[in-house]
This record gives structure tokens, sequence and C-alpha cells, in this order.
């Protein structure tokens, strides 16, 4: 008798299933043989596989930062335009002008 048989028995040392029966190796759970399934394949040094990355690269990169910038960009801007106003407020306070201003409240 040949091992695969006694493989497919149940016997050996070959782990069994739920039911007690080999169900064969991975993909090949002793079902009916498949008929009707075409596949097609290429040769692989026939393939091309950066064909369009760069393209593809470059216009991906603009929608995923399109669909981003709305929520990005005005927090920058609000943050910036704020340490702006008080880069020069502290400026003006610490000038002579802002010093004269607001020296009488100072005590």
């Amino acid at each position: 008798m040949r091992p695969s048989q006694i493989l497919q028995g149940g016997g050996g040392d070959a782990p069994l299933g739920k039911y007690g029966k080999y169900l064969g190796g991975w993909g090949n759970f002793g079902g009916p043989k498949q008929r009707g399934i075409i596949t097609y394949s290429l040769s692989s040094n026939k393939q091309n596989p950066f064909a369009g990355a760069a393209h593809d690269a470059v216009f991906n990169t603009w929608r995923r930062f399109s669909a981003q910038a709305l929520y990005v960009v005005p927090p920058f801007v609000l943050a910036y335009a704020v340490m702006s106003w008080a880069t020069e407020r502290n400026h003006y306070l610490n000038s002579k002008e802002g010093r004269k201003e607001f020296a009488d409240s100072e005590e």
C-alpha cells in the first residue's frame, strides 16, 4: 500500500480532522476536483512592477494632500496669526512708545 493511500484513509501519524479523516494538505481538502476555473499568468521577467508608479505617486500624493489640507492648514494659519500678533505686541510693549503708554499702569 502506498503512503498516500494510508494518509487519505486516515491512518498513519498524520493529523486527523474533526471526523477522524485526514483532510489533506493546505488547499487540498479532499473535495471534488475543480473544473471550469481558468487561471492566467505572466512570466516574471515579462512583468513591469513599476509601470506607472511615478505618475500614480504624484496624483495619489496630490489627492491625499488635498483631502487633508482643510483639516491641517486653518489651525496652522491661526497659530501663525496669533504668534505674529503676540510678537508684534511684545516688541511694542518693550519699545519707548509702549513703555511710555503703559508706564502708569505698572504699579
